[in-house]
């Protein structure tokens, strides 16, 4: 349960969120509302994921509907779980270069506030939008000692 200074301290909080917009981006794939366990197999059969992976998204769903919503934090209850896309993939892959990233999911990173020559400069990292890794990049000089960067759903194959 918050604490009552938890609690002023929040009420403080008067200011909209800066970053809270969303984009109308299509989607190359989106899964079906809801957290149950058809979308659950719905997602893992889009990734071609390994039935290991599967059996082991099955079980932590079951483990969260086990569990009671927590007290401890904010208030959860006005949650629709089932009015929630758990998967949305926004490009048909991860891009090398930041040029072929689609111009719609360039803008969004610009309205966070991240200029191009950062994103440049950032050039050996990944870009997640939504629920997939859209550009990913790695440093010459990482590949070159060895370093293995890779976004989850090719880590899993």
């Amino acid at each position: 349960m918050a604490t009552q200074t938890d609690q002023e301290y929040l009420s403080d909080v008067k200011q909209e969120y800066q970053y809270g917009f969303h984009d109308n981006v299509e989607a190359v794939f989106k899964a079906e509302k809801g957290l149950n366990h058809a979308v659950i197999d719905q997602i893992s059969d889009h990734k071609n994921e390994p039935d290991w992976m599967r059996k082991f998204r099955h079980e932590a769903l079951d483990i969260f509907f086990a569990k009671p919503e927590v007290t401890w934090g904010a208030d959860l209850s006005g949650i629709d779980y089932d009015d929630i896309y758990y998967y949305l993939k926004p490009s048909a892959g991860a891009e090398k270069n930041w040029d072929d990233v689609p111009e719609s999911i360039k803008n969004t990173f610009e309205r966070l506030g991240i200029p191009e020559a950062e994103r440049k400069f950032l050039a050996g990292v990944g870009a997640q939008y939504d629920s997939e890794v859209v550009y990913h990049s790695l440093r010459e000089e990482w590949e070159k000692i060895g370093v293995i960067f890779q976004d989850m759903d090719t880590g899993l194959r």
